[in-house]
């Protein structure tokens, strides 16, 4: 703030992403700049829409269920559910009073995080972090039911509540000695995701894959990609995989959870990202595009805060 002068400096990282992608960003900004072919299947929804037109528009784009839902803007999983039946997609819809979009569900085995960005007036940009994301889950012993398992387990008993709402009706089921259950489908730390550092499968190869999908936008030099992909070395050969979102600067640079960071070497990974925000946002706001100005920065996070505490609230009451 002090050496740019601005309290929002960091606007002009992700030109054309609000608020440079910090918080409140529309989704609809990434699904638009992204290939439209590494992007899963999915439309917007408006409010008060009414249920039939959204039925025929999945008949129209050959989705069929599951599928995902997901907040227009949204952070952290807030709101975001799959859907089984047509039954869980009216009580979605009559609960959500803002935008929202449905995603089809990708088959894809393996969920990842890579942290990228890219000085401007550089063609070739960097990965800072790879991350296997797996959802929270319990694995059977033939013997204690899904409830128990919960309440036994380090993690998800944090989540007991949520997932007991999640998982209602399962609960009394046992499952087979070995057998894994996903309790979540998201890949959130928040949400009791576990991670599993790649860091030394990051090549020149991975580099280039992002570098040709953020080098013709122009515009995406700091932030994550979310990625759902059938492996690795499929990834690297640009096969089998599909781009979740791309999460701008206010993505965390997350490789330091679950991985062996003590909080010392965490903070200073933190600040070594902020750096290089910083030196991305003063080099555009050379090139011309400017700080968001005080107010009106001030007035969008009021905003945003504002919707975030009543997203909350509807997410305690959508299973």
């Amino acid at each position: 703030m002090c050496r740019s002068g601005a309290v929002w400096f960091f606007t002009p990282s992700n030109p054309k992403i609000t608020f440079g992608g910090l918080l409140g960003e529309p989704k609809k900004e990434m699904h638009g700049l992204l290939p439209g072919d590494l992007c899963p299947v999915h439309f917007n929804v408006l409010p008060g829409t009414p249920f039939e037109e959204l039925v025929q528009k999945m008949r129209e784009m050959n989705l069929n269920y599951p599928v995902f839902a997901k907040p227009e803007v949204g952070e952290q999983g807030i709101l975001v559910r799959k859907l089984e039946n047509e039954e869980q997609l009216r009580f979605y819809h009559s609960q959500v009073p803002f935008e929202y979009f449905i995603q089809q569900s990708v088959t894809y085995p393996m969920e990842v995080s890579l942290f990228y960005y890219r000085h401007p007036w550089e063609k070739k940009g960097h990965i800072t972090g790879f991350l296997h994301k797996i959802p929270l889950e319990v694995t059977g012993d033939g013997k204690r039911n899904m409830l128990e398992l919960i309440l036994g387990d380090p993690k998800a008993s944090r989540y007991a509540e949520r997932l007991k709402k999640r998982h209602e009706g399962k609960l009394d089921f046992v499952p087979q000695m070995g057998e894994v259950v996903k309790l979540s489908n998201m890949g959130n730390h928040n949400q009791g995701a576990h991670f599993v550092d790649l860091k030394d499968e990051i090549d020149d190869r991975l580099v280039r894959i992002l570098d040709d999908i953020s080098n013709p936008i122009d515009d995406f030099f700091y932030g994550r990609y979310d990625i759902l992909c059938s492996g690795v070395e499929e990834l690297k050969n640009r096969q089998g995989f599909l781009i979740l979102e791309y999460n701008g600067c206010g993505a965390e640079p997350n490789h330091f959870y679950d991985t062996g960071y003590t909080l010392p070497k965490a903070y200073a990974e933190i600040l070594k990202h902020w750096k290089q925000l910083s030196i991305i946002s003063r080099y555009n706001r050379k090139q011309g595009i400017r700080y968001w100005p005080f107010m009106k920065g001030w007035k969008f996070m009021r905003q945003t805060n504002k919707y975030f505490k009543q997203a909350r609230l509807i997410d305690q009451i959508v299973p």
